[in-house]
């Protein structure tokens, strides 16, 4: 019975000395994190950071987990986080053409939309001169030739193949433009309504 007993502590101290010992020289998974880290640069390298940022970010976030986790010596959790980023960043990959043709799509209508909204700034410009409403001619002249000029300049972008840049700007003209609309069209309003 003595001996049962004794066998059975020694038994118990030896799985817990083994678990110990697994559990204190468990490595880093260094093999992992590189893979993540070269998916990630290349991800980059192709310009999902322009093109598939939400997902590209996520990547970069969960490499970034992964390296903080080697320094907490969570093994486990680094090894987990350096997976997930190496599969998002593959992903990031494989969704960089099709929204880069997307946002070349939009970029190009978005080229129509502008062209119309600055037809339609200059007619209201026009109308405003004719009604005689308070409006600095000067500061709105250099508004247009700016907005000529940037379209200029987004149409060179996108043939260039610098989608995203050429994006960014036309929404960034559009927006000017509405902004400018809609303050002449407030002008005239008033304009229309001193006279009445």
């Amino acid at each position: 019975m003595l001996k049962r007993v004794v066998h059975a502590n020694f038994l118990v101290w030896f799985v817990a000395l083994s678990f110990a010992f697994l559990s204190g020289c468990a490595k880093p998974p260094t093999m992992e994190i590189e893979k993540a880290e070269k998916a990630v640069a290349e991800a980059k390298q192709k310009e999902a950071d322009l093109y598939v940022r939400d997902t590209f970010s996520k990547a970069e976030e969960a490499l970034k987990k992964a390296k903080s986790y080697v320094d907490e010596k969570k093994y486990k959790e680094a090894k987990a986080s350096a997976e997930e980023s190496l599969g998002l960043a593959q992903q990031s990959i494989t969704m960089i053409e099709p929204n880069k043709a997307k946002m070349k799509a939009d970029a190009e209508q978005i080229v129509l939309d502008v062209q119309n909204s600055l037809n339609e700034l200059k007619a209201t410009v026009v109308k405003a001169i004719r009604k005689k409403a308070q409006i600095n001619r000067e500061e709105i002249q250099g508004a247009i030739g700016k907005f000529e000029i940037d379209m200029v300049s987004a149409k060179e972008q996108l043939q260039a193949g610098k989608i995203r840049l050429a994006y960014d700007q036309l929404i960034s003209v559009q927006q000017q433009l509405k902004s400018q609309k809609d303050s002449l069209d407030s002008l005239l309003g008033i304009a229309t309504a001193e006279k009445k």
